[in-house]
């Protein structure tokens, strides 16, 4: 079973749909116990760092997900704001994130007559190394963004895939078991119909 993790910050639905659509179980969730007990985890968002932070540790999951993750090796996937919550540290808010990559998470800073923020509509994605979260994925990636933040890594081996709006940006990273897009695979039809059996058929 997937958990789905409701902390407040929304778009948990349409994951959970397309898993569906796709032929796999998950459960949209707040409760401790089933998130302990899931086979996979997702962490979604939509909304505020800071407030993302603030959610999860009112809830007391920021030491039961750092168990599992850091300590039992439970396979994550954050997506969106889940994925900026992984780093050290966001601009927004000044708020410090879960630091399971080094990395921080800064504003969109562009030529707004060039480049709109926030970043929204589909864009290319390079792939920088080999991930099992796009393994056997169509040829020519393209996936739905709406950020006007995004990731900065400090360690450039953890940058699985970039994707540019005026700069060149984390679009993917990824370590063990820790995995996360900035882009939404469940709004990405089949480039993100891949992306999410790829995470969810893991052993």
């Amino acid at each position: 079973m997937i958990a789905i993790i409701d902390y407040g910050m929304g778009n948990l639905r349409s994951v959970a749909n397309m898993l569906q659509k796709i032929g796999h179980k998950a459960i949209i969730t707040s409760e401790a116990e089933i998130i302990a007990k899931s086979d996979k985890i997702i962490l979604p968002g939509v909304g505020a760092f800071k407030q993302g932070m603030e959610n999860l540790n009112k809830m007391n999951f920021l030491p039961l997900l750092n168990d599992l993750v850091l300590n039992k090796k439970r396979k994550i996937l954050g997506i969106c704001l889940g994925m900026q919550l992984m780093t050290n540290w966001s601009d927004e808010g000044n708020s410090e994130g879960f630091g399971w990559f080094d990395a921080k998470t800064i504003k969109f800073n562009l030529d707004t007559t060039k480049y709109k923020i926030p970043h929204m509509g589909w864009n290319s994605i390079n792939l920088k190394k080999g991930s099992l979260l796009f393994n056997n994925c169509p040829n020519n990636l393209r996936f739905y963004f709406v950020h006007s933040y995004y990731v900065v890594n400090n360690n450039t081996n953890d940058v699985v895939a970039t994707a540019f709006h005026g700069i060149e940006f984390t679009a993917s990273m990824g370590r063990e078991n820790i995995f996360a897009t900035q882009f939404h695979p469940e709004k990405s039809h089949k480039f993100g119909m891949c992306v999410l059996n790829n995470f969810a058929s893991m052993e």
